[in-house]
């Protein structure tokens, strides 16, 4: 079974990357986030056609989130929901069904814009709530598996230039200590369960040949609780699809688990 997650950053124009990867990557569950667009216009029948059924929760220019499953090897969806239960908010940046005895939530975590400004205190705000609910979850779901955008790279290994990224936005103290504290809680990174490569990433800025000097960071996570990571036996981050044309500024990150 393989789980995996994508920042497709608008579904509208990353489509036809979306289908052309799913057709070679048929993955059993994708985590999709920033897909700018409002419910009535996802492409359903698109999907239905490439054997993949859909939750999801959009919103118009921003955010919006959404999980895909393989219609062939995945069960219907159960007990979706919509948001953080303890953090009422407008925005849509998560979204969990229930696929069998497996509990799967696709995040996309606040951006944070800079450290000490609003929209940090918000993303801290935020975070402490995924860590509250999180601890419920986990407590009702031993299969549990949290994937998607964080906007951390959680130690300097996930950063292109350590010195040049230190206390800024996606890497500050703040920040790792949120998702180190997540970890804590019974989450595995399941990149981390495996040797990898040096400076791997999942994003790369658009501006200054980010990708092609792999200027990047690794901020997006398949995260899995204890008894899903014990099966897990490869966990990777596909840059294929970042060399397309007019690509995400985001590559998937997919983790493989024995049934």
């Amino acid at each position: 079974m393989q789980l995996a997650t994508w920042n497709v950053n608008s579904l509208k124009v990353r489509l036809p990357h979306l289908l052309q990867w799913l057709e070679t990557n048929p993955v059993d569950l994708l985590g999709l986030q920033e897909l700018k667009l409002t419910d009535d216009n996802f492409p359903v029948a698109e999907l239905e056609a490439a054997g993949y059924g859909a939750v999801f929760a959009g919103q118009k220019t921003y955010n919006g989130v959404a999980i895909l499953y393989k219609k062939a090897t995945m069960p219907e969806p159960v007990d979706v929901q919509v948001n953080l239960p303890s953090f009422p908010d407008e925005q849509k940046r998560v979204i969990a069904a229930t696929f069998g005895d497996l509990r799967f939530i696709s995040a996309y975590v606040v951006n944070g814009s800079e450290v000490g400004s609003d929209k940090f205190e918000y993303k801290k705000a935020w975070l402490d709530a995924l860590l509250k609910d999180c601890e419920t979850w986990l407590a009702k779901y031993p299969k549990l598996a949290l994937v998607g955008d964080y906007n951390i790279a959680p130690d300097d290994r996930d950063v292109h230039d350590p010195k040049a990224w230190a206390g800024q936005v996606l890497c500050s103290d703040d920040e790792r200590t949120r998702f180190n504290t997540l970890l804590g809680l019974g989450l595995v990174d399941s990149f981390r369960l495996f040797e990898q490569a040096e400076k791997t990433f999942s994003w790369w800025d658009y501006r200054m040949l980010g990708f092609q000097k792999n200027k990047g960071l690794r901020i997006d996570h398949v995260l899995l609780s204890k008894p899903l990571a014990e099966h897990c036996t490869a966990s990777v981050i596909d840059r294929v699809p970042r060399k397309w044309e007019k690509p995400s500024d985001h590559a998937p990150a997919v983790a493989t688990l024995s049934r």
